[in-house]
C-alpha cells in the first residue's frame, strides 16, 4: 500500500474513496474528513453507550506505535482508541530501538511489519518520517506527527470538537466560521494540518502572532495573517491557541515572553472581548500564563478538554477507515 504521494497524505487513489495512509491533511479530500468525523461520531456515541459494536472493529488486529518524541495525548489516545476498538498494540520508543543504533526508520518500521503488525503509527522529530515510512512498508500508516510538517489527527480532533461545540457535528460544515490560530504557528505541525483540514471544511481561518512566529509566507497554507490579535479577537467564532516551543526558540528568537505575552497571550481581560458564544481551543500541552491565563482555559467558553476526550474516538475512526473495518 505504499504510495507515490506520500507528502499529500493519502495515496492517488483517494478521490476514487481508498485511503491507504493518513500521512496529512493538505490534500485530504472534503469528502474524506466529513466521511472520517461522522464516523467517529457514531464510534463516540458507542463508547459512550457501552455498545459492543465499539469494542470489535479490530478484532484480530495488531496496531504497532512507534514513536521517537515525547507524547502523552497522541501516545495514550493512539493506544486506547486501539484496545478499545478490540485490537493488540505493539510499543516502541526511540531510546529502545534500532534507530538509536543507527538503523534507518524505514528498516526499523520494516521489522516491526514483519512481526505481524496491521497498520503503523509514527511520530518523530524529523519532517518526512512518517512518509518515509509509508513508502518502506505494505500496511496503513498514520502519521503522529512529523517535524514541523503535519499532525493529521490532532487537526481532525479540533474539527471534531468544534464542530460539536458549534452546533456542527450534522454534516461538519464550518461555512461562516471565523477561526484563529495563534502563537507560535511557524514551529507547529498541529497549525498546518489545521488551517488545511478546516479550511477545507468551509472555515476561514487567520494566523496570528509577530512576524518570526507567524511568517506572511505561511499565507500559503490558505490562512489570512493578522498581527492585532485584540482588533481580530471580537470577530472570532474560535480561537486555538498554541504552546509556546521553547525548546525550538532560543530567547533572542521568540523575544521577551512580557512582549509577547502582552501582544498574544489569550488573558481573561482579552477573552471578555470574544463573543458570547465564541470558543477556546488549545492542542495541549499548555503553557498556562504564557500563552494562555488558567482561569481561560478552565472556562465555560474552553473546549480544550473535550479536545483531548475527541482523541479515543477520532483516532479509532482513522483506525477503522484504514484497516477496512
Amino acid at each position: 500500500m505504499a504510495t507515490t504521494g506520500t507528502t499529500a497524505g493519502q495515496s492517488p487513489s483517494t478521490a476514487a474513496g481508498v485511503l491507504d495512509h493518513l500521512l496529512g491533511c493538505e490534500r485530504l479530500s472534503t469528502d474524506h474528513l466529513r466521511r472520517l468525523l461522522s464516523r467517529a461520531s457514531v464510534i463516540d456515541e458507542q463508547l459512550r453507550s457501552g455498545s459492543p459494536t465499539s469494542g470489535s472493529r479490530l478484532l484480530g488486529k495488531a496496531v504497532g506505535l512507534m514513536f521517537f518524541e515525547d507524547s502523552t495525548r497522541t501516545r495514550m489516545s493512539f493506544s486506547m482508541a486501539a484496545q478499545r476498538g478490540g485490537a493488540r498494540v505493539v510499543e516502541m520508543t526511540g531510546s529502545g530501538s534500532s534507530v538509536s543504533k543507527g538503523e534507518t526508520i524505514g528498516d526499523t518500521a520494516r521489522v516491526v511489519e514483519s512481526l505481524g503488525v496491521d497498520a503503523l503509527v509514527v511520530r518523530a522529530r524529523e519532517s518526512g518520517s512518517a512518509a518515509a515510512v509509508a513508502d518502506a512498508v505494505s500496511v496503513p500508516v498514520i502519521n503522529a506527527g512529523d517535524g514541523k510538517h503535519e499532525h493529521p489527527t490532532q487537526a481532525l480532533i479540533d474539527c471534531y470538537a468544534l464542530a460539536h461545540a458549534t452546533g456542527r457535528a450534522g454534516r461538519f460544515e464550518f461555512d461562516g466560521l471565523k477561526i484563529a490560530i495563534v502563537g507560535d504557528v511557524v514551529s507547529s505541525r498541529v497549525a498546518r494540518s489545521a488551517v488545511w483540514a478546516m479550511t477545507a471544511l468551509g472555515a476561514e481561518v487567520t494566523l496570528v502572532g509577530p512576524s518570526h512566529l507567524a511568517p506572511a509566507s505561511m499565507e500559503a497554507t490558505g490562512a489570512k495573517i493578522a498581527r492585532n490579535f485584540d482588533t481580530l479577537l471580537p470577530q472570532l467564532d474560535g480561537v486555538m491557541m498554541l504552546r509556546v516551543q521553547l525548546e525550538r526558540h532560543g530567547s533572542s528568537t521568540l523575544g521577551p515572553v512580557r512582549d509577547y505575552k502582552a501582544g498574544y497571550a489569550l488573558t481573561e481581560a482579552r477573552a471578555a472581548t470574544m463573543k458570547p458564544n465564541a470558543v477556546v481551543m488549545h492542542p495541549g500541552p499548555m503553557n498556562r500564563g504564557l500563552e494562555i491565563d488558567g482561569a481561560v482555559a478552565d472556562s465555560d467558553r474552553s473546549i480544550v478538554f473535550k479536545q483531548t476526550a475527541a482523541g479515543v474516538p477520532v483516532r479509532l475512526a482513522v483506525l477503522a477507515e484504514l484497516l477496512g473495518a
